[in-house]
């Protein structure tokens, strides 16, 4: 119940079911040369991302080779039908979220939809691929990549850093400038001089009474 809440195309007609499933198998083949790539075609749920309530099943899980099998990337493979808004708010923007990359596959008569709906409901998608099927050869292109990586967006410690230099710089200055501020020295001078001045004015009494006498 938990998986078909997350999609709003709960039943494809049978020819498409067929034919997307068939994708899923195609590109676990193709995959498995870089990952470990699990499946859940169908309504199946073989490999859930996340535990508990929040689980999701994507179309292929990719693990990688090494012992601890950490989780690389999912992939959707979408069809015609299903490359709508619905669709996008219920599954490409919780795929999008995850730590893993997020690979989306549509027809190439969906791309330009595809891209939109990405653009409006802020889906980070990491690659769009495009397919179309020629007899029995089905043929993948990719047609866009995200800058945006998932090894990129955890480089949060370098901010951290760059505070702490701009909390030290402004310490230094302080005590610089409280040091040249103390010039009270040169009022001291202005005070000898009219200690100076006061002396001659004490002269002059002494004059105007040799005067009169």
């Amino acid at each position: 119940m938990e998986a078909l809440a997350l999609s709003p195309i709960l039943v494809r007609p049978v020819r498409e079911q067929l034919e997307h499933d068939r994708l899923i198998r195609l590109l676990q083949v193709k995959l498995r040369r870089k990952y470990d790539a699990s499946i859940n075609p169908g309504a199946e749920q073989n490999v859930p991302v996340g535990s508990g309530p929040g689980a999701i099943y994507p179309d292929l899980v990719l693990y990688s080779l090494e012992h601890g099998r950490r989780l690389q990337g999912v992939v959707e493979v979408e069809t015609g039908e299903s490359v709508n808004h619905l669709e996008a708010l219920a599954q490409w923007t919780h795929l999008g979220k995850l730590r893993a990359a997020f690979h989306l596959y549509v027809p190439a008569a969906m791309v330009d939809v595809a891209r939109r709906l990405c653009e409006d409901n802020h889906v980070v998608a990491n690659e769009i691929w495009s397919y179309h099927t020629i007899g029995d050869q089905v043929r993948f292109t990719l047609v866009h990549r995200s800058r945006e990586t998932p090894s990129s967006r955890p480089a949060s410690p370098r901010p951290a850093a760059d505070a702490s230099r701009i909390v030290k710089k402004p310490a230094a200055p302080k005590s610089v400038k409280s040091a040249p501020k103390a010039k009270p020295a040169k009022a001291a001078p202005k005070a000898q001089k009219k200690a100076k001045a006061a002396p001659k004015k004490g002269k002059k009494p002494a004059k105007a009474s040799s005067k009169r006498r």
